[in-house]
């Protein structure tokens, strides 16, 4: 009878489109808890030999990038010598190994100074680093600073890059709130560019589920994981310059907290970073996930 009672439990879920978009997991697992001087993390990323854990913090701290162990100890402070801390609100690498920060978070939809620095940063020996490359860019399509409320879709905490373009993910802060975010490309080079067009979509939810802090790609580069407080949404289906064709899947953590940051360990394992508060967070988090094919 159990068995029974079993099969059809299965079956009327499998049937349910929205279940299949947003299975649940266990809680997250605790890796090891931050260091007490990172209060404000707002990205992480692997070195290339994935000893070290890069993370940074943002508006309003210093411009330096902390090294952790993969035990969370904190091993190295490299303070960035040419470039202020405007906003830092995303880390993450090229197919090489090279390590960028983006200086874009912009909550009021109004800053002109948005920014993608490259460092010459190599291992966790450094004590300084540089920024070695600075890639300005403004959006295609804000031509007012700041737009009208319903229209602030020009923050961005998350990006990647892939095959010599960088692909940002912007944050809704409009007024009426409904889950939509804009895809832009960059050229990883030196230079002010226009950020190209090339994706509009939305997920699901309020603002906690749906508000981007944060992306990461993997390795074979057709999945991209989109972080918010509450869930993942795993990008597939896109093309170097649509993504528009992208398909999303929707996987809650059943955790919430002000998640920052994401990074892939393997391409079915996340380490997820969230921000401490009174009570809870200051964390990295191990999440391991199947993304359903598509």
């Amino acid at each position: 009878m159990l068995r029974i009672l079993t099969l059809s439990a299965f079956l009327l879920w499998s049937c349910n489109p929205k279940a299949q978009d947003s299975p649940k997991t266990d809680e997250l697992k605790v890796e090891f808890p931050l260091p007490k001087k990172l209060k404000e993390v707002s990205g992480i990323v692997l070195s290339q030999d994935k000893n070290t854990i890069w993370a940074i913090e943002d508006q309003g701290n210093k411009n330096v990038v902390y090294g952790l162990d993969m035990q969370g100890k904190l091993v190295t402070d490299v303070l960035v010598e040419n470039a202020e801390n405007n906003d830092w609100e995303d880390i993450t690498k090229d197919g090489q190994g090279n390590i960028y920060i983006g200086d874009f978070g912009n909550n009021d939809n109004m800053r002109q100074n948005l920014a993608i620095l490259k460092l010459d940063l190599k291992d966790a020996s450094q004590k300084t680093t540089k920024a070695i490359q600075t890639t300005k860019f403004h959006y295609e399509g804000q031509t007012e600073f700041p737009p009208k409320k319903s229209n602030w879709l020009y923050d961005c905490e998350a990006f990647v890059e892939m095959n010599g373009n960088f692909y940002l993910f912007t944050k809704n802060r409009s007024k009426g709130f409904d889950g939509t975010f804009l895809v832009f490309q960059v050229p990883n080079k030196e230079g002010d560019f226009e950020a190209k067009l090339i994706g509009k979509l939305k997920l699901d939810g309020k603002y906690s589920d749906a508000a981007i802090t944060s992306a990461a790609v993997s390795s074979t580069n057709d999945k991209i994981v989109l972080l918010t407080h509450k869930n993942i949404h795993v990008l597939s289906g896109f093309t170097a310059d649509n993504f528009n064709t992208s398909k999303i899947e929707k996987i809650t953590l059943n955790h919430d907290s002000q998640k920052e940051a994401v990074v892939f360990l393997d391409d079915k394992t996340l380490l997820i970073a969230d921000e401490k508060d009174k009570s809870t967070g200051g964390n990295v988090y191990r999440f391991e996930f199947n993304p359903q094919a598509k």
